[in-house]
């Protein structure tokens, strides 16, 4: 599959028949992958099918190169904004990173680099993160006259207030050791790594059920919202239907018959 693969280039992986996953790439990489209105719109439009693939299993988002994850929202676009223009600008860049979140499987910010403003909202969105050592993460927006918006918001549940802060306030930028011990991404790994990182996550994904692991995305997106008690009550309602279909039995019993093989 390719879907506006001049800005956003969309490949669909077969894992060796055990299930598929998408590799979403922003294809600018003599811009850092900065996000152009153009680009948005091809993001946007490369993320939004994937709600719909019932086969689907994960989803993998990266930028092209080895320089920039993303480097921000482009800077030439922003310096020609006028208020209404402003508006659209950030409204569709919401609506990209907004069709991420909304996709129903596991989504990995694959970061091999700069991961700056846009695309750390981008990379927040996202259910897991991994990290080349040499990545940059920062949100510099107030340094050159503008708030953190739209999916910065999701960053003080992420990090915590004081951390979000500290990236929100003073613009500061950190590498990917530190970025992993306030909990920004899972995992930081080399450069020659990273590849295998990602497939090793792969991996567990394809290995889990498909219908429990989309179960679980569906609930963990309910925790964000609920008060805590009716969190816990949903998931009653998400075991009762774990259990409408074979996954769990089937499962279960290949489990035991393992575990039956194993102690002879």
């Amino acid at each position: 599959m390719s879907i506006g693969a001049d800005l956003v280039s969309a490949r669909m992986i077969d894992r060796n028949g055990r299930g598929r996953f998408a590799r979403l790439t922003i294809e600018r990489p003599a811009k850092l992958n900065a996000l152009d209105p153009a680009t948005i719109r091809a993001l946007t439009a490369a993320a939004k099918p994937l709600s719909g693939d019932a086969h689907l299993r994960a989803v993998l988002i990266t930028g092209a190169g080895d320089r920039a994850f993303i480097g921000g929202a482009d800077v030439e676009t922003m310096a020609g904004l006028d208020a209404a223009g402003a508006e659209a600008f950030i409204t569709g860049l919401h609506h990209a990173i907004a069709a991420i979140r909304a996709i129903p499987v596991p989504v990995i910010a694959r970061i091999n680099g700069y991961c700056l403003g846009a695309g750390l909202e981008l990379a927040a969105a996202c259910d897991l993160r991994v990290a080349s050592d040499n990545a940059v993460f920062g949100m510099p927006e107030v340094k050159v006259g503008m708030p953190s918006v739209i999916e910065a918001a999701l960053l003080p549940r992420l990090i915590g207030w004081g951390q979000a802060a500290r990236l929100l306030l003073l613009g500061e930028s950190i590498k990917a050791a530190e970025a992993l011990e306030i909990g920004l991404v899972e995992k930081v790994v080399a450069p020659a790594e990273l590849d295998g990182a990602v497939e090793a996550w792969i991996d567990a994904i394809l290995a889990a059920g498909p219908n429990a692991t989309r179960l679980q995305k569906a609930l963990m997106r309910e925790w964000e919202r609920l008060p805590l008690d009716a969190a816990i009550e949903s998931g009653i309602e998400s075991f009762r239907a774990c259990f409408s279909g074979d996954e769990p039995h089937r499962m279960l019993t290949s489990f035991l018959d393992r575990r039956r093989m194993s102690r002879g």
